[in-house]
């Protein structure tokens, strides 16, 4: 078809991760153009005015912005190996899920690795309680999609190598295989596959990259308040 697909990345990041798991499941070549997110190239600026931030995908020069939005572009564009179920109903409980993992698990995970002094128990209590809810949801399976990796399992990826890294930072424990022993095993299944396993960024460069982002959202918090 001749087809044109770019994707503006950073490797550090796991909503670009998302969207090279969902390219190689469906065996998409891509253009990977790196960005430096501190000084912003004019084509991440024009791709994505209103947001400014990776990733961005490109199919033919039109330009798609936000993970979740791109994996289903991706998955109506490329229909094999679909990643989304067939089932209109599954479908929808799909997408449910991705949002509550962003929305909710993303930023309380976040929220906890940021928090200092006595506001730090109160958001490792509030980030468990998300986590308990997709404990319960993977339950008795291999993968959320089931049997194999679909649009949920790249949502949740993050939690694979990501949370671990921002428990480090962050000076907190969350998933362990005591307390989440369905979630422990689901990342264990999902980052040891291929290609999974093949985009995953070194250990250090997202120790750096975190660390910087949290080191950051405290100096901002610091100076609201002084």
């Amino acid at each position: 078809m001749g087809e044109e697909v770019k994707l503006i990345a950073t490797h550090q990041s796991f909503p670009c991760a998302r969207i090279e798991w969902a390219l190689r499941i469906k065996g998409v070549e891509y253009e990977y153009l790196k960005e430096d997110l501190t000084n912003k190239s004019p084509l991440l600026l024009q791709s994505n005015p209103v947001h400014k931030k990776v990733p961005v995908f490109l199919h033919n020069d039109k330009a798609i912005a936000e993970s979740l939005v791109i994996l289903e572009y991706i998955d109506e564009t490329w229909k094999n190996n679909p990643l989304l179920p067939l089932d209109p109903y599954q479908r929808a409980h799909a997408r449910f899920w991705a949002r509550f993992i962003d929305e909710k698990c993303l930023y309380g995970v976040w929220g906890a690795a940021v928090a200092e002094g006595e506001e730090k128990e109160k958001a490792v209590e509030g980030a468990l309680e998300s986590l308990k809810f997709l404990e319960k949801e993977i339950e008795g399976k291999k993968y959320f999609g089931g049997e194999k990796i679909g649009y949920l399992d790249i949502a949740a990826g993050w939690l694979s190598h990501w949370l671990s890294v921002l428990e480090e930072v962050g000076e907190m424990e969350l998933l362990n295989a005591e307390r989440f022993p369905s979630l422990h095993q689901w990342t264990q299944n999902f980052i040891q596959t291929s290609p999974i396993k093949d985009c995953i960024p070194s250990r250090q460069s997202v120790i750096e990259y975190f660390s910087f982002g949290i080191n950051y959202t405290r100096s901002l918090a610091s100076n609201k308040s002084s």
